[in-house]
Protein backbone atom coordinates (compact mmCIF):
# COMPACT_ATOMS: atom_id res chain seq x y z
CA UNK A 1 0.00 0.00 0.00
CA UNK A 2 1.28 3.46 -0.89
CA UNK A 3 2.12 6.06 1.73
CA UNK A 4 1.04 8.91 -0.53
CA UNK A 5 -2.12 10.66 0.51
CA UNK A 6 -3.01 11.91 -2.96
CA UNK A 7 -2.30 9.97 -6.11
CA UNK A 8 -0.28 11.80 -8.77
CA UNK A 9 -2.18 13.50 -11.56
CA UNK A 10 -5.21 14.60 -9.53
CA UNK A 11 -4.29 18.27 -9.74
CA UNK A 12 -3.67 20.76 -6.96
CA UNK A 13 -5.05 20.19 -3.48
CA UNK A 14 -7.51 22.55 -1.80
CA UNK A 15 -4.68 23.89 0.35
CA UNK A 16 -2.53 24.64 -2.70
CA UNK A 17 -5.41 26.46 -4.36
CA UNK A 18 -6.25 28.43 -1.22
CA UNK A 19 -2.64 29.48 -0.56
CA UNK A 20 -2.16 30.37 -4.23
CA UNK A 21 -5.21 32.63 -4.16
CA UNK A 22 -4.04 34.31 -0.94
CA UNK A 23 -0.61 34.97 -2.46
CA UNK A 24 -2.23 36.27 -5.66
CA UNK A 25 -4.38 38.76 -3.76
CA UNK A 26 -1.51 39.93 -1.56
CA UNK A 27 0.85 40.33 -4.53
CA UNK A 28 -1.78 42.25 -6.50
CA UNK A 29 -2.31 44.58 -3.52
CA UNK A 30 1.43 45.19 -3.13
CA UNK A 31 1.80 45.98 -6.84
CA UNK A 32 -1.32 48.16 -6.85
CA UNK A 33 -0.14 50.26 -3.92
CA UNK A 34 3.38 50.61 -5.41
CA UNK A 35 5.03 49.61 -2.13
CA UNK A 36 8.24 48.48 -3.83
CA UNK A 37 11.00 51.07 -4.14
CA UNK A 38 11.73 50.51 -7.82
CA UNK A 39 10.62 53.25 -10.22
CA UNK A 40 10.65 50.85 -13.18
CA UNK A 41 8.27 48.49 -11.41
CA UNK A 42 6.05 51.27 -10.06
CA UNK A 43 5.45 52.80 -13.49
CA UNK A 44 4.07 49.49 -14.78
CA UNK A 45 0.52 48.34 -14.26
CA UNK A 46 0.78 44.59 -13.76
CA UNK A 47 -2.04 42.10 -13.34
CA UNK A 48 -1.56 38.83 -11.50
CA UNK A 49 -3.73 36.25 -13.22
CA UNK A 50 -2.95 33.16 -11.21
CA UNK A 51 -0.54 31.79 -8.62
CA UNK A 52 0.10 28.07 -8.49
CA UNK A 53 1.94 26.51 -5.56
CA UNK A 54 4.14 23.43 -5.43
CA UNK A 55 3.06 20.41 -3.38
CA UNK A 56 5.13 21.48 -0.37
CA UNK A 57 4.05 25.17 -0.73
CA UNK A 58 7.67 26.32 -0.92
CA UNK A 59 7.50 27.57 -4.52
CA UNK A 60 4.79 29.88 -5.87
CA UNK A 61 4.68 30.43 -9.62
CA UNK A 62 3.00 33.77 -10.38
CA UNK A 63 1.50 34.29 -13.84
CA UNK A 64 1.63 38.01 -14.60
CA UNK A 65 0.86 40.34 -17.50
CA UNK A 66 1.52 44.08 -17.89
CA UNK A 67 -1.58 46.11 -18.73
CA UNK A 68 -2.16 48.96 -21.18
CA UNK A 69 0.99 48.34 -23.20
CA UNK A 70 3.15 50.22 -20.69
CA UNK A 71 5.89 47.62 -20.87
CA UNK A 72 6.68 44.33 -22.51
CA UNK A 73 6.15 41.05 -20.70
CA UNK A 74 9.91 40.47 -20.52
CA UNK A 75 10.50 43.89 -18.91
CA UNK A 76 7.77 43.27 -16.34
CA UNK A 77 9.10 39.83 -15.42
CA UNK A 78 12.66 41.18 -15.20
CA UNK A 79 11.52 44.00 -12.88
CA UNK A 80 9.57 41.57 -10.71
CA UNK A 81 12.52 39.17 -10.57
CA UNK A 82 14.88 42.00 -9.54
CA UNK A 83 12.59 42.81 -6.61
CA UNK A 84 11.69 39.23 -5.72
CA UNK A 85 13.06 39.42 -2.18
CA UNK A 86 11.17 42.58 -1.25
CA UNK A 87 7.99 41.29 -2.92
CA UNK A 88 8.29 38.03 -1.01
CA UNK A 89 8.68 39.91 2.27
CA UNK A 90 5.71 42.23 1.59
CA UNK A 91 3.44 39.42 0.43
CA UNK A 92 4.20 37.27 3.45
CA UNK A 93 3.48 40.05 5.98
CA UNK A 94 -0.24 39.28 5.95
CA UNK A 95 -0.03 35.51 5.57
CA UNK A 96 0.48 32.95 8.32
CA UNK A 97 2.48 30.24 6.61
CA UNK A 98 5.32 28.27 8.09
CA UNK A 99 7.60 29.08 5.14
CA UNK A 100 7.62 32.04 2.79
CA UNK A 101 7.42 30.51 -0.69
CA UNK A 102 9.95 31.41 -3.35
CA UNK A 103 8.19 33.58 -5.94
CA UNK A 104 8.76 32.75 -9.59
CA UNK A 105 7.27 34.89 -12.35
CA UNK A 106 5.99 33.61 -15.69
CA UNK A 107 3.98 35.29 -18.46
CA UNK A 108 0.22 34.76 -18.27
CA UNK A 109 -0.84 33.15 -21.54
CA UNK A 110 -4.57 32.81 -20.85
CA UNK A 111 -5.38 35.89 -22.94
CA UNK A 112 -3.46 34.45 -25.89
CA UNK A 113 -5.32 31.15 -25.57
CA UNK A 114 -8.62 33.02 -25.41
CA UNK A 115 -7.78 34.91 -28.61
CA UNK A 116 -6.83 31.65 -30.31
CA UNK A 117 -10.13 30.07 -29.23
CA UNK A 118 -12.09 33.04 -30.59
CA UNK A 119 -10.17 32.81 -33.86
CA UNK A 120 -10.98 29.11 -34.15
CA UNK A 121 -14.69 29.67 -33.48
CA UNK A 122 -14.85 32.41 -36.12
CA UNK A 123 -13.41 30.08 -38.77
CA UNK A 124 -16.07 29.41 -41.47
CA UNK A 125 -15.43 25.65 -41.36
CA UNK A 126 -16.07 25.53 -37.62
CA UNK A 127 -19.12 27.77 -38.00
CA UNK A 128 -20.52 25.36 -40.59
CA UNK A 129 -19.96 22.40 -38.26
CA UNK A 130 -21.63 24.19 -35.36
CA UNK A 131 -24.68 25.21 -37.36
CA UNK A 132 -27.84 23.28 -36.50
CA UNK A 133 -29.15 21.21 -39.42
CA UNK A 134 -32.75 21.99 -40.48
CA UNK A 135 -34.06 18.57 -39.48
CA UNK A 136 -32.67 18.71 -35.90
CA UNK A 137 -34.35 21.95 -34.70
CA UNK A 138 -37.31 20.26 -32.97
CA UNK A 139 -35.29 17.62 -31.06
CA UNK A 140 -34.98 19.80 -27.94
CA UNK A 141 -38.74 20.58 -27.88
CA UNK A 142 -39.86 17.05 -27.03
Amino acid sequence: MSNKRTPPGNGPSQRQLRVGELIRRALADVLNRAEIHDPDLNRMSITVGEVSCSNDLKVATCYVMPLMGGASVEEAIAALARNKGELRHRVMNGLTLKFAPDLRFRPDETFDRLDETRRLFSDPTVQRDLAVPDGDEDIGEA
